[in-house]
């Protein structure tokens, strides 16, 4: 047991959108996933950094060679400095959780449920250097696990890159237990820029206006109020009316989301469906979509209904179910990570 006194035992949830940590010492920390470096001498004279993360580096971004390294919740493919930002990314979060100097990082990483082998080895990759050992885990098992919820409990797990489920049968879940779908908050800010630049082509609004709005103002069902958001339209500013677009965007991953739900219980063992459609539960930023868990109970009616309910820290669920399944594994479970 002396030994563990000098182990940092981190939960890292490594988001397309945000990433949090969870730490043993009680640091909790999320930091949206952009890395930036200083574009030239100017810039670095502006920002008095050699490196910038999270609201930050969004804030600075005309002035950097800004990345948002992790796409659909893995690292992106084929760029050498998207590899080098989640690295960093990776060390900033680990740095902000205080660790120790001579004190060894053991890390558990979460990543979507059906992460090719070929990622998991980017993100070993990623980790050495920073942590002593790494265990990765599905996200949504790692929720499922620090909620405590391991038998006959379906974790939908909605992010921006991905949206990932995992059925809990009391024991480490198979493939067959868990999917990824491609869809998430991103692809509804895809869809609101493609819809509002139909509404009003002479219109100059970004991506990032975009995920504001959406963040704002997302719902689906019946609309609490009119969306009126404000852009240049023609070069003057203007307030445009973008109620049935933020619907139509926000509504278009349900019934994939719903299909998936659906399909998934059909391959429970028949004498526990019942239990598991009865016991769903929604985590990660989409999990807040204010009637969302609503319609995936509407869904559940045509199997005899269903019960959907929201995890209590959507920010912090993945992370401190990771630092849950590290405090817990075994020594054997662990990969030991050279530097």
């Amino acid at each position: 047991m002396s030994g563990k006194k000098d182990v940092l035992h981190v939960g890292i949830d490594l988001g397309t959108s945000r990433s949090a940590i969870t730490a043993s010492n009680g640091a909790h920390h999320v930091v949206e996933s952009y890395v930036g470096w200083p574009l030239d001498m100017v810039a670095r004279k502006v920002v008095k950094k050699s490196i910038l993360f999270g609201a930050e580096a969004l804030e600075n971004r005309p002035m950097l060679d800004l990345h948002r390294p992790l796409e659909r919740g893995l690292i992106k493919q084929g760029s050498a400095k998207d590899e080098e930002a989640v690295h960093e990314l990776l060390k900033h979060l680990i740095s902000l959780a205080g660790r120790k100097e001579g004190q060894s990082v053991h890390a558990v990483v979460g990543v979507p449920a059906e992460a090719l082998r070929v990622s998991r080895q980017h993100l070993r990759a990623a980790v050495k250097g920073i942590a002593d050992a790494l265990l990765i885990v599905s996200e949504p098992f790692a929720v499922a696990y620090g909620m405590d919820a391991l038998l006959h409990t379906m974790v939908i797990d909605i992010g921006a890159g991905t949206t990932d489920f995992c059925v809990m049968n009391g024991h480490y879940p198979t493939e067959d237990d868990q999917r990824t779908l491609t869809h998430g908050g991103d692809s509804i800010d895809e869809q609101l820029m493609t819809l509002v630049k139909a509404k009003s082509p002479d219109g100059r609004f970004s991506i990032h206006m975009v995920r504001e709005w959406k963040e704002k103002h997302s719902f689906v069902g019946s609309p609490p109020g009119p969306v009126v958001v404000r852009f240049p339209v023609k070069g003057k500013p203007a307030d445009v009316d973008i109620t049935a677009e933020m619907k139509k965007a926000c509504e278009s991953i349900v019934g994939p989301i719903a299909e998936t739900m659906l399909d998934l219980l059909s391959k429970v063992e028949p004498e526990y469906q019942e239990k598991v459609q009865r016991n769903i539960v929604l985590a990660g930023g989409g999990s807040q979509l204010p009637g969302f868990a609503a319609a995936l109970e509407k869904s559940l009616a045509e199997i005899g209904g269903g019960r959907v309910r929201t995890v209590d820290d959507p920010v912090f669920a993945g992370s401190n179910g990771g630092l849950a399944i590290a405090l817990d594994a075994p020594e054997g479970d662990w990969e030991p990570l050279s530097a």
